[in-house]
């Protein structure tokens, strides 16, 4: 693995990188490598505990795991960073069960599936590094490529998903309802999930949109998704988060007029770096929609109504950017307007939604259901990142070490942006080729840094 490392690294100061990169083919492949794992035997360990009070830290690992053998159409890289999504967070506290069970299914489907059925679990949905080694039938990369990995993992054997990826009845979220994911050393990928890396970006910058950046682009501008328009008002709850921050950028690129929703005066600030105009600091005025654990608060879902249309001269919401759920969406379906659109995903704060249907049904709304994106929003999204049109959000980062530490502070919403973690990499800041696009864009590129 160091020899790996130091191969990679040469081309830090090289003037042609990409020559020193493909010396990485002539290298040995390490029979092991160090992941972050959760472990089979540790899925109880939390029971009779509320979600809060369940520590990602007790349940991620760092380990020295097997290197598995490639399969035909996949790639194995050497990942130089990664980040910290929910669903590792979910995985870590074995929520809303233990991710233990997509292996054993997905272990089902075939010979090649079944060495993803293992008594641990190496997490992560997302990953900046370099080609090491392609599966037969591998034909767009090569060794010594760097890329970026999306998180759709299809078997595309079934027409249903032939249309939209998303749609494949073999669907599955790479890293999290399947094995050897991108919070480690190496990563096995199909290499259709693989895409360029943006050349301006820093390892840790370039591994963090993935997820999010794609999974807001579906909800917000896909044909799949809101299909957002020029001029239309957009409720993003959460605006300053790993997934909000996207969806607020996308927005304002767009032509929309984003409203963003925050729970501070930080996170107002970091919107309005962004461009946003329109913040609603949801502790400071004081919103609770919910009276108890069982009744919701519907003058409140009026009091935050009359508030949007407030800072929007009298306008409801076209579009609401729907996460939070079960905290949140009640008043969602409220204040978007007549024949508007509520689009979901994730549900952060609980998969039990309450709402009330008089003012879906009546007012003619919509609610649309959004899954992280197809291959071809997944590509576009990242196009979007590549041109400097939409910017990474990492906030900090840790080392492989500390994934724990990382995964706590996502848990506990103790961050902004995104959280990224070095794998290989030794030091933020490393993997930076087109330095002139970046001077460019280098104010937006740190805005979340430190926060």
């Amino acid at each position: 693995m160091q020899d790996i490392l130091e191969a990679i690294m040469a081309a830090e100061d090289s003037n042609d990188p990409d020559r020193e990169l493909a010396g990485l083919a002539g290298l040995p492949v390490p029979e092991t490598y160090r992941g972050v794992v959760v472990r089979a035997d540790e899925t109880r360990m939390f029971d009779g505990m509320a979600t809060r009070d369940k520590d990602p830290r007790k349940a991620l690992h760092v380990q020295e795991v097997p290197t598995p053998e490639l399969g035909p159409g996949e790639a194995l890289i050497a990942v130089m960073a990664s980040a910290i999504n929910y669903n590792t967070v979910w995985t870590s506290i074995f929520e809303p069960l233990s991710t233990f069970k997509f292996l054993q299914r997905y272990g089902r489907l075939s010979d090649l599936t079944r060495r993803h059925d293992l008594p641990y679990h190496v997490v992560g949905s997302d990953a900046a590094g370099v080609v090491l080694r392609t599966g037969p039938g591998v034909t767009r990369w090569l060794p010594g490529d760097e890329v970026v990995a999306h998180c759709l993992s299809v078997e595309l054997e079934d027409a249903a998903g032939h249309d939209d990826t998303m749609l494949d009845p073999q669907q599955r979220i790479w890293g999290f309802e399947t094995n050897f994911g991108g919070l480690a050393e190496l990563a096995v990928v199909k290499a259709n999930q693989l895409m360029p890396k943006p050349r301006h970006l820093s390892w840790e910058e370039a591994a963090s949109p993935g997820l999010v950046n794609s999974t807001a682009y579906r909800q917000l501008v896909s044909h799949h998704g809101a299909n957002m328009k020029q001029g239309d008002v957009v409720l993003i709850w959460g605006a300053s988060g790993g997934l909000g921050g996207y969806a607020t950028q996308m927005a304002l690129n767009g032509g929309a007029i984003p409203v963003c929703v925050v729970s501070s005066p930080e996170k107002a600030e970091l919107c309005r770096k962004m461009g946003a105009e329109l913040v609603i600091d949801r502790a400071a005025e004081g919103f609770r929609f919910w009276k108890d654990e069982e009744t919701q608060d519907q003058d409140e879902w009026r009091r935050f109504g009359e508030r949007i249309r407030e800072l929007t001269g009298g306008e409801d919401p076209d579009i609401v950017f729907e996460h939070p759920g079960r905290e949140t969406f009640g008043a969602s379906v409220y204040v978007a307007r007549r024949g508007g659109t509520i689009v979901t995903c994730a549900s952060t704060s609980g998969f039990q939604h309450q709402y009330d249907n008089r003012y879906l049904w009546m007012h003619l709304k919509r609610i649309v259901g959004s899954h992280f994106a197809n291959y071809h929003e997944a590509w576009q999204a990242n196009r979007l990142v590549a041109l400097g049109r939409v910017h990474p959000t990492v906030s900090r980062t840790y080392p492989l070490e500390q994934t724990g530490q990382a995964a706590y502070e996502v848990h506990r919403n103790a961050h902004q942006g995104k959280v990224g973690v070095r794998c290989l990499a030794p030091r933020d800041g490393l993997g930076v080729r087109d330095p002139e696009l970046r001077a460019r864009h280098e104010t937006a590129i740190n805005r979340f840094r430190g926060h």
